[in-house]
């Protein structure tokens, strides 16, 4: 499995190398083409004043000049380069090798090649003089022409290739040798480099892992010089960690929380079933106890009526537009109310209604807003002591509806407030104390309001506690 540091280290080699070679390649190119110019031009140099110089010693019959041999002998050592004159037959008469005569004397070049230096001023090449010297070498090749510009013979100067060559070759081994150097560098610095990078992404697979054999508690820490990406990436997984850790938190705790719920209920459901099949409870006492467990199975039902709405609503999203329709929220104010008569009256509670004059309408879904103010002022008549207040007060403010419902009673710790609309949560941790509720009532208002976009708040202080929910105003 190739890693990121194995990617990166094969990548950067890979792009270094062919910089490198290409580099190297058109330096090479550069150099070979600069020392050939530079050879040929001095070669064309000297080859041009012997010309001159053997044009100015001929005597009108040969080139074979003593005094002209010397002058090529001496200029050829200056200059570096070997050099032949040869008469307009083609014949060599004059060689630099060896002032006292060479062995080369008499040689006699080919003749087409006479032709092509005889009519232009001068001919360059590269490669091989067969017959007179064993090496590849650069030639220049000008005519020597008399007064009467005739030609009378040629000049042919060459210096061997091997020194350019040679000098090739150095840089070649320079640049080999320097590349490897950069290349072993580079190789330090990336490892470096790679390893110091990849390891928060290892701290990152190792987290994951963790987390995916079950420890929740599995985060990653990484250094304020990682790199911005990878901060961000961790960033996201620890928030993607703890949100999942609060899910299975809230998980556990609602089904532990049902589990309790369920399990008082169906205890005294069966509890007097058996009672009453074992004789223990006796026939007349029987519809008494019936009823009883009459009641308890309807709170089971609403329990689960209200379990399966919270999971419609939080399943949908949102609530579609076909569902809303256009009511007048006083009027369902007014309704609720009159549904809690009995209770009101039966804990002689005072109720203080601030409603508008007019008709305040809002575009909702009926039923789940009624079931929401239904809740509220259940939850305030449940908690308002004896003789207390249950206010319910309807404003409007821009395009906004606000509805409130608050009632008199203990005043509930600030660090509370956030919790109420938990499901299941209880200001009484004794969940058997207050047998008529669930803890649902809260967080049912609170899915119904966020289903619909709008806001929810709640306030205690002073021994009052209200809830505010919004709705739009559509009058």
């Amino acid at each position: 499995m190739k890693t990121t540091f194995s990617r990166t280290l094969f990548a950067l080699t890979a792009i270094i190398l062919a910089a490198m070679l290409l580099v190297g390649l058109s330096f090479q190119i550069l150099v070979k083409n600069y020392m050939e110019d530079r050879a040929m031009e001095n070669l064309k140099n000297d080859a041009t004043v012997l010309s001159d110089i053997a044009a100015a010693y001929y005597a009108g019959d040969s080139l074979a000049n003593r005094e002209l041999l010397v002058n090529l002998s001496v200029i050829s050592a200056v200059s570096g380069s070997d050099t032949v004159i040869c008469d307009d037959a083609g014949y060599l008469v004059l060689c630099s090798e060896d002032p006292m005569g060479c062995s080369h004397q008499g040689l006699m070049i080919g003749q087409d090649y006479l032709q092509q230096v005889k009519s232009s001023d001068y001919v360059m090449n590269s490669g091989m003089i067969r017959g007179l010297y064993e090496d590849a070498r650069y030639v220049v090749s000008v005519p020597i022409r008399d007064g009467e510009n005739t030609v009378i013979g040629i000049v042919i100067a060459s210096t061997p290739m091997a020194e350019t060559l040679s000098v090739l070759k150095r840089l070649s081994d320079t640049f080999l040798f320097v590349s490897l150097l950069v290349i072993a560098v580079c190789a330090v610095v990336v490892t470096v480099y790679a390893r110091k990078h990849s390891s928060p992404l290892r701290e990152l697979s190792r987290a994951a892992i963790d987390f995916g054999h079950g420890n929740l508690k599995a985060r990653v820490k990484v250094s304020s010089g990682s790199p911005k990406e990878v901060q961000e990436l961790a960033l996201a997984f620890n928030n993607m960690a703890v949100s999942l850790e609060k899910s299975e938190y809230q998980r556990q705790e609602f089904v532990a929380n049902v589990s309790h719920e369920l399990k008082t209920p169906m205890t005294t459901i069966g509890g007097y079933i058996d009672g009453m099949l074992d004789g223990t409870i006796p026939p007349e006492q029987q519809a008494h106890y019936l009823q009883i467990v009459s009641g308890e199975t309807k709170r089971l039902s609403r329990l689960v009526r209200s379990m399966l709405d919270i999971s419609r609503l939080q399943e949908q999203g949102g609530i579609p537009e076909e569902q809303k329709s256009r009511f007048d929220i006083s009027e369902a104010l007014g309704q609720v109310l009159i549904t809690f008569e009995q209770k009101i009256l039966a804990k002689n509670l005072n109720v203080q209604v601030d409603l508008p004059d007019y008709p305040l309408y809002t575009h909702a879904h009926k039923d789940h807003i009624h079931q929401v103010i239904y809740n509220l002022v259940d939850n305030g008549v449940k908690f308002c002591p004896e003789g207390g207040i249950i206010g319910v007060k309807l404003r409007q403010s821009g395009g906004k509806a606000y509805v409130t419902v608050s009632n008199e009673g203990p005043t509930i710790p600030a660090e509370e407030l956030p919790l109420l609309f938990d499901r299941f949560h209880k200001l009484d941790k004794s969940r058997s104390q207050n047998r008529d509720g669930w803890g649902l009532g809260l967080y049912i208002v609170k899915t119904i309001i966020c289903s619909h976009g709008e806001d929810l708040s709640v306030t205690s202080r002073d021994g009052v506690t209200e809830f505010t929910f919004t709705l739009p105003a559509t009058n």
